[in-house]
């Protein structure tokens, strides 16, 4: 029988963070109804303990390029998983009756925010340094679509916790989970391939063979220039700006919509709500393998940008339709698919960070990811403002024409030219 590359292995480790990446965003989402009745706040102001998570998640991801470029992806997500299972059970014990007390659990949030930021730039730098070039979209497709699985387990896991055991014990189910993956992570990973026992002579060669040029050990002082003037990262990260506005909506409403904006009781809530996650994964897998072949026989252009604005179009065409569509399991389906067409292009975002930041690969996806998270901030808040003063089909028409205007960056963008590259 094969035997199964350890950088496959360790992928699926990943996997598993990103499940738990996800569940811990997605708890508070869950637990939502029953946060606001608590803390006796509104829909918007707990938009605004989303939109913190965000912000933090924003405002930590360009340094914790740096942090995992000095530490490793080992010790990085090592004790990030660490960080924020604590700031998980913090949520929960936030006392509804103190003074001020949204605005701690705003606090609270923010700082999770910051913990959770390190996991993927340090995902991409384990990607950058694991798999040859070729392989980069299916490696990511499995990252981004463990993230998608986690969000799809949440609705279904977390309302049986909630039911069963109240709203606070969601807290204190997702950090044991946290605090075991994060010893798992420590046991089985390695920073580099060379490091590991398991890998083979071949699997070594074959890795080694498909890396850019300049990944390799040595690493010269960041050149911080070169990454904040190049016209590819910008155009990477503006497109990724599209994907988190209409994305952030199914990780932060979409439960909530499902009950308050079509009328389903919490258990269709539950079932229904796990819908979109079961399509981005889906969709997250199979369009990683696809921008891949797409790649490897029509050139990076067409498997990574194209493909990505073509996963933008679609998605916005089915969110408008969705929004809009008159019976609720009808809309409920339409949203699920286009959350779904979203994610075909989730893993080109990373691959072509990857590919343009080489041995600076947590530093570049980490500006990819910021400006999605900004744009996921502004989602979180806004959107029950317009679902509150113009309806829900109005929230989804606007996340559909912010992915529109997000295909223009695509187009401009070289997924070849790395930051090393002459400028002309």
């Amino acid at each position: 029988m094969k035997k199964v590359p350890v950088r496959y292995l360790l992928v699926l480790v990943i996997f598993l963070i990103a499940m738990v990446v996800n569940i811990d965003r997605s708890n508070t989402s869950i637990a939502g109804t029953y946060i606001a009745a608590d803390f006796h706040i509104s829909k918007i102001q707990l938009g605004w303990v989303f939109s913190a998570f965000q912000l933090g998640f924003a405002t930590f991801l360009i340094p914790s390029g740096w942090v995992v470029g000095k530490l490793g992806p080992r010790r990085t997500l090592t004790g990030a998983l660490v960080f924020w299972s604590a700031l998980t059970v913090a949520t929960a014990l936030v006392p509804p009756g103190m003074a001020n007390a949204l605005w701690v659990l705003i606090a609270v949030r923010f700082i999770l925010g910051l913990g959770e930021a390190m996991a993927y730039p340090s995902a991409n730098q384990f990607v950058a340094a694991w798999f040859p070039s070729a392989e980069r979209g299916k490696a990511n497709a499995w990252i981004q679509g463990g993230s998608q699985f986690g969000s799809g387990v949440s609705p279904l896991l977390l309302t049986f916790i909630i039911v069963n055991f109240g709203w606070h014990a969601v807290f204190y189910a997702s950090a044991v989970i946290g605090l075991a993956v994060a010893c798992f992570w420590w046991w089985a990973a390695r920073d580099l391939p060379a490091q590991h026992s398991s890998v083979s002579a071949a699997e070594l060669a074959h890795i080694e063979a498909g890396l850019p040029a300049r990944m390799d050990t040595a690493r010269p002082p960041v050149p911080w220039g070169r990454i904040f003037s190049s016209k590819d990262t910008w155009g990477t990260a503006l497109a990724y700006a599209g994907f988190g506005y209409a994305a952030t909506i199914f990780s932060t409403w979409f439960f909530i919509y499902l009950k308050d904006g079509l009328g389903f009781d919490m258990k269709s809530s539950a079932v229904l709500g796990m819908l979109p996650f079961i399509a981005t994964t889906a969709c997250c897998l199979g369009g990683g393998f696809i921008s891949d072949w797409l790649a490897q026989r029509k050139g990076a252009y067409i498997g990574r940008c194209v493909f990505g604005a073509f996963s933008l179009f679609l998605s916005g065409v089915i969110l408008i339709v969705g929004g809009h569509a008159g019976n609720p399991v009808t809309a409920a389906l339409l949203l699920a698919a286009g959350a779904g067409a979203i994610y075909l292009g989730q893993s080109v975002y990373y691959a072509v960070a990857a590919d343009l930041g080489g041995p600076y690969a947590g530093i570049v996806s980490g500006m990819v990811s910021m400006c999605g998270q900004i744009a996921g901030a502004i989602t979180a808040s806004l959107t029950p403002f317009l679902a509150t003063r113009y309806g829900w089909d109005y929230a989804f028409t606007v996340a559909a024409g912010v992915t529109f205007v997000c295909i223009i960056p695509w187009l401009f963008v070289n997924p070849t030219r790395g930051i090393y590259a002459p400028r002309v």
